[in-house]
């Protein structure tokens, strides 16, 4: 994560605070989706509230994901400045990863992930949050995984997110071959 950080890298060094579901988070998503879409007008070529606050019943960090979909992630010109206006910051750039593009939120509870069109990561973010949507046992297994998580000490957040990656690859597997 080094070399994709623009900036120092924020140390953790202690637990991840999960909150319980809060239903003021699709309201924050959508109000910041909206500030988006003004800024960036046909540029923002879909928004999607993802993550664990898009996901009512899950705990989760109280930190909106946001997926942001441009023509071509890569073009920072093409949008990076009009989300600064905003008061994002880029802190991530990720050419190997689908060229992704993270920005934080001007109160540090947004993270903005950018992907181009026809990514398939961005499919299966959505394929994950809408599996989770309609499936409560999967939704509590990713809960229980997190909640164990949360309790051990990280040096960094995405020590901790990596660390549910073979949880979320399980749930895929049944959210793939059960999707019609």
């Amino acid at each position: 994560m080094e070399k994709v950080t623009i900036g120092k890298r924020e140390l953790l060094n202690g637990k991840i605070v999960l909150d319980e579901y809060n239903p003021l988070w699709p309201v924050l998503f959508n109000q910041e989706a909206t500030r988006i879409r003004n800024a960036l007008g046909n540029r923002a070529r879909q928004i999607h509230h993802v993550g664990s606050t898009a996901i009512p019943g899950l705990c989760a960090k109280p930190i909106i994901d946001i997926l942001l979909v441009v023509a071509d992630a890569s073009d920072e010109l093409a949008y990076v400045s009009d989300l600064e206006l905003l008061g994002y910051t880029l802190r991530i750039r990720e050419p190997d990863w689908f060229q992704h593009r993270l920005l934080r939120g001007p109160n540090s509870d947004i993270n903005l992930h950018v992907f181009s069109e026809n990514t398939s990561e961005v499919q299966r973010m959505l394929r994950f949050r809408d599996w989770l949507l309609k499936n409560d046992s999967d939704k509590q297994k990713y809960k229980n995984e997190k909640r164990r998580l949360a309790q051990q000490i990280w040096q960094y957040v995405q020590d901790y997110a990596d660390a549910k990656t073979a949880v979320i690859q399980e749930i895929m597997e049944r959210a793939s071959t059960n999707t019609s």
